[in-house]
């Protein structure tokens, strides 16, 4: 089994920056096998979406909303991916949740005040 702790969550005022990261733990092996990482969002009655991806060798994807604002990273050796967020917004507000494979994380909330 892997464990997925996630932190860096917070509030934070229009404009600012958030850093989050996410560490898996747990089977080696497990983690070894581990190719795409990538952190997802739910907003209040809305769906669970995408917000970017990166692969074992370091290419991403992002929601066409957060292109240019948002930065994913991943550190192999360490086991952990990051979300650089900057220049946030009201409508970037949700719970952030780290997912690598099949693995999810806990969830972390994000307040953006306007």
């Amino acid at each position: 089994q892997v464990q997925l702790v996630e932190s860096g969550g917070g509030l934070v005022q229009a404009g600012g920056s958030l850093r989050l990261s996410c560490a898996a733990s747990g089977s080696i092996y497990s983690i070894f096998k581990i190719n795409a990482m990538g952190w997802y969002r739910q907003a209040p009655g809305k769906q669970r979406e995408l917000v970017a991806g990166i692969t074992r060798s370091g290419t991403t994807n992002y929601l066409d909303s957060v292109k240019g604002r948002f930065t994913i990273s991943r550190d192999n050796a360490k086991n952990t991916v990051y979300l650089q967020m900057n220049s946030l917004k009201p409508e970037d507000t949700a719970v952030y949740y780290c997912n690598m494979d099949v693995y999810w994380g806990q969830g972390t909330q994000v307040t953006v005040s306007s």
